[in-house]
């Protein structure tokens, strides 16, 4: 994942002139998980399908004018990429909140994660 190769996309859209914000997320492998065990590694999947449905509603937020989301499944190391996530849209106020929901619905609806130990 190349976050700035991914920012440059946005910047080609046609309604780039709208944009006054562009917000990323980028996702790694940490090597605890959240109760302080150590981790190997991660296996995780994704729903494509889903991803698609959950960016075409972030996309319909007030503001909005693009969002790209690059996902990395399969078995993941400490350190490796999982997910990018780009938000563009007018103010912060809009583009923020919305790469919050997108990040958060991927992880919740859009994805399978089992830490290896």
């Amino acid at each position: 994942m190349d976050l700035n190769k991914t920012i440059q996309t946005l910047k080609e859209h046609p309604d780039y002139p709208k944009m006054g914000m562009i917000a990323s997320h980028l996702g790694v492998v940490r090597k605890t998980s959240l109760n302080g065990r150590p981790v190997t590694g991660i296996e995780v999947m994704f729903d494509e399908d889903i991803i698609q449905k959950t960016i075409s509603d972030i996309e319909k937020m007030s503001g909005i004018v693009k969002v790209i989301v690059e996902t990395n499944g399969g078995t993941l190391n400490v350190g490796d990429e999982i997910m990018a996530v780009v938000v563009g849209g007018d103010t912060r106020e809009h583009v923020f909140p919305a790469l919050m929901t997108a990040v958060d619905r991927i992880k919740t609806e859009c994805s399978r994660k089992k830490e290896l130990f």
